[in-house]
């Protein structure tokens, strides 16, 4: 899309000079003074906040802890607090143009200072042959990497320098030179002189949120640093290549396997993007009409279950953070009423994005944006995205959400033909979610954790059997019904766990949701049907009752149940407290006809 514009156009000739970073400097004391007072108020509580606490030390041993122990946070509880407090120092000299520099300047001094932008779980370029973690325990600092983090810090730096260039060179121009030299060192220069980085998608074409969120943020740096037409040009195409190798990635239906939760980094980066390019060339750069854009950019719309709730397949998280504001101008360039509307209802405090990853941009757009109308638009009935084999679909009180797909998308659980249950907006049969990252969240271990492994979904164990890791391991002879989904998960389970068939069929009526699984084995086998509850379930002759449904079960299962405490702060913040895993066995058999109807209680 990006390259056959660019084949057609000369980007160089459409750039118009000053025109793509939106946000007005701090001199412009008339457009900080228009800042919403609500705002302006939470600016100067962050800022009192962070003041009260120095920049910390980034040690080498809290870098090294990743590969001593497993531990992310250790470096990353440092490295984002400097960043966050450099953001809130340089609101605050923005709102009050007396506030004292000292913490901005500090905090700038800190960054550039840095022996690396790296977080330590990225510290390694994953690519055929590049060294293990454990053999690379700490950066090297005369090849600088770009990951996630250094590119978001080269964004922070960039921004500072846009909104306080005039008081930062008062003190001296130096500060803004250093910033100038280390943008280009570690971001810019390494951007145009290597092809080596696996999300460019020269090496590596299975891409993920990775290439757009970073390429979002090398535009910016761009666009603040690059003053000479052809230099920028230049880099405005190379990225834009790199955006074409990801939206090849992308299915038609813009579905994103790594869920809502993670909209913001891979759509509202987009989004970022088309922003940046629009701005750089006047209004000439534009793509709001192609089928794609708006398929992705609307994906959190169908993803959306109700009361802050989301699809979460994957890791993303049930109650995830999204950038409303980001989907609020999303919907008002599409026109799409109830895209803005739900971006107005999500758009949230400025500190929601800082406390994030820190996303300084966002909290620029929040600042600039005025809100719009939040109407409660009426939710969709039904959603079925082809490519991403998601399927939702709302009946009275109740909300099924179910998937096909394969293991091996991008942040995967081993969840093909697993499903989700809302009653009244509210979980009832859950997907667990993620979990604060360790080490083994992105290795080899990864399905050592339990909330990613298929036996603790809702879905069947075959002799014991869960579901396998790998894109082979998916769904077959996948059906969108009118009332949901049917689809064959034997491939799911892998060759030898001597499963046949085993044909799902989820479908939402008015009187209730109907689960029924046909299973075809080649020996005879105990099977057993997995429930991940939200509430402690009660064990009947029919069945159980968890919550507000009640469920009634084939005869003859015998039932278990498990409290799971949910111990990981993540994932506490959308299921506090225990959940419960209820297993329902079968007698062993060579074929099964399971049916289970599950109604609400007060039916």
């Amino acid at each position: 899309m990006f390259s056959e514009y660019l084949d057609r156009h000369s980007l160089r000739e459409l750039l118009i000079p000053g025109r793509a970073i939106p946000f007005p400097p701090a001199d412009d004391r008339a457009a900080w003074a228009r800042v919403p007072e609500k705002h302006a108020r939470e600016i100067r509580e962050m800022a009192k906040a962070y003041a009260a606490q120095p920049y910390p030390m980034r040690k080498a041993t809290d870098f090294l802890a990743f590969v001593r122990t497993g531990s992310r946070a250790a470096d990353e509880g440092p490295y984002f607090l400097r960043r966050r407090k450099l953001c809130a120092a340089a609101l605050l000299c923005c709102v009050d143009a007396e506030a004292p520099l000292d913490d901005v300047i500090d905090g700038i001094w800190c960054i550039c200072e840095e022996s690396s932008w790296v977080i330590s779980a990225h510290n390694v370029n994953p690519i055929p042959g590049a060294p293990a973690a454990r053999d690379y325990p700490l950066p090297d600092t005369e090849k600088p990497y770009i990951d996630l983090f250094s590119a978001q810090t080269g964004m922070i730096l960039s921004l500072v320098r846009h909104l306080l260039r005039s008081r930062l060179d008062a003190v001296t121009p130096e500060i803004c030179r250093r910033m100038e030299r280390e943008v280009a060192r570690r971001i810019l220069t390494p951007f145009m002189e290597t092809d080596d980085f696996w999300w460019m998608g020269v090496r590596r074409k299975d891409l993920c949120n990775w290439t757009p969120w970073i390429i979002s943020n090398v535009m910016l740096c761009a666009c603040v640093w690059r003053d000479d037409r052809d230099d920028l040009a230049a880099l405005l195409d190379r990225a834009c290549r790199m955006l074409d190798r990801w939206l090849d990635v992308v299915p038609p239906d813009g579905g994103c396997d790594e869920g809502a939760g993670y909209w913001n980094m891979a759509g509202g980066a987009l989004l970022d993007c088309l922003e940046r390019l629009e701005q750089a060339t006047g209004g000439s750069m534009t793509f709001w009409g192609e089928e794609k854009i708006r398929n992705i950019m609307t994906f959190p719309l169908k993803a959306e279950i109700g009361g802050g709730w989301f699809v979460n397949f994957a890791d993303c998280d049930a109650q995830p953070y999204l950038s409303g504001e980001r989907l609020q101008y999303a919907g008002e360039r599409l026109g799409d009423a109830a895209l803005a509307a739900m971006g107005n209802r999500l758009r949230g405090r400025l500190c929601d994005p800082l406390n994030d990853v820190p996303h300084f941009s966002r909290v620029l757009n929040l600042l600039f944006h005025p809100e719009g109308e939040a109407a409660a638009g009426e939710p969709r009935q039904d959603v079925w995205l082809p490519d991403l084999q998601l399927r939702l679909v709302r009946r009275g009180a109740l909300t099924l959400c179910c998937k096909g797909g394969h293991n091996g998308e991008s942040h995967n659980h081993n969840d093909v033909g697993s499903f989700m249950l809302y009653a009244d907006q509210q979980p009832v049969i859950v997907d667990a979610g993620n979990m604060n990252y360790t080490a083994k969240t992105f290795s080899d271990e990864r399905y050592t954790l339990w909330n990613v492994r298929g036996a603790y979904h809702n879905l069947p164990l075959i002799g014991g059997r869960e579901q396998q890791p790998g894109r082979e391991h998916a769904a077959r002879e996948v059906e969108c019904l009118p009332d949901g989904l049917a689809l064959d998960l034997a491939g799911a389970y892998g060759k030898d766990a001597g499963v046949k068939s085993l044909r799902r069929e989820m479908t939402l009526k008015k009187d209730g949701f109907f689960l029924r699984d046909r299973i075809a084995l080649e020996t005879p086998a105990v099977a057993a049907w997995v429930f991940m509850l939200r509430k402690e379930p009660d064990i009947s002759a029919e069945g159980f009752a968890s919550g507000d449904i009640r469920v009634q079960c084939p005869p003859g299962l015998t039932f278990s149940v498990e409290e799971i405490p949910v111990e990981d702060a993540r994932m506490a913040r959308n299921f506090p407290g225990s959940l419960w895993r209820l297993i329902a066995q079968a007698p062993a058999s060579g074929a099964f006809d399971a049916k289970f109807t599950v109604t609400e209680r007060n039916r």
